[in-house]
């Protein structure tokens, strides 16, 4: 990633990032101005898919949760000047959130292509391991959903197995998206799009939270 001269001035001048979201605490609907459900993406890079899916659900309130600063810039500078009221950026860790959301505030997480973390030392690093998983069932509705993509097998086995041993309920899962009946509608990231062009499956699934007193 190239240098961003003045990149944390460019967030502040956007209007579009959020920079100290804990003061939205239980409050993310004065932020939207309206009670719609909120859907958040977690490690969304520039934007590209969440800013979309906001174009093409009005109806639902995003967040795009990125700490890298540089990346958020240069997302802001793809968007432009276009209008999307009902998405906004996120700038912080990932590890904070309990401290941003009240439970049942979510309806819905976005895992993209997330880092693999392959050695066996990182699992604890993965976003689907049952400690990241914990903390989204405690931020999302009853019934709340993890929408997850990874072109990475391993990882894909690894989330499947936390999952079902967490409680949660796995009601789409595949590993070829794009020869699978789940395609349709589908809004690609940018990895997504590289990946299929090189001919790459694509592994989706998405998951139902448990009930608080059925996780493990």
């Amino acid at each position: 990633m190239r240098y961003v001269e003045n990149a944390y001035e460019k967030m502040q001048e956007s209007g579009r990032v959020i920079l100290e979201p804990k003061e939205y605490k239980g409050k993310w609907k004065d932020l939207f101005n309206n009670n719609k459900p909120l859907h958040v993406e977690f490690g969304s890079g520039r934007g590209g898919f969440l800013s979309q899916m906001a174009k093409n659900n009005p109806d639902i309130n995003y967040l795009a949760f990125e700490r890298n600063s540089k990346v958020i810039v240069k997302g802001l500078n793809k968007l432009e000047d276009e209008s999307i009221p009902n998405f906004y950026f996120v700038h912080t860790d990932i590890r904070e959130l309990e401290e941003i959301f009240k439970e049942n505030e979510v309806e819905r997480v976005y895992i993209n292509f997330p880092d693999p973390w392959p050695k066996k030392r990182h699992t604890k690093r993965r976003l689907t391991n049952r400690r990241f998983l914990d903390i989204y069932k405690n931020i999302l509705i009853p019934k709340g959903e993890i929408h997850f993509k990874t072109d990475n097998v391993d990882l894909f086995d690894f989330s499947i197995e936390e999952l079902n041993d967490s409680n949660w309920e796995i009601k789409v899962s595949t590993k070829d998206l794009h020869n699978s009946e789940y395609v349709e509608d589908n809004v690609m990231t940018e990895y997504e799009a590289k990946f299929v062009k090189q001919g790459k499956p694509i592994n989706k699934l998405i998951a139902v939270s448990p009930k608080k007193d059925d996780y493990k």
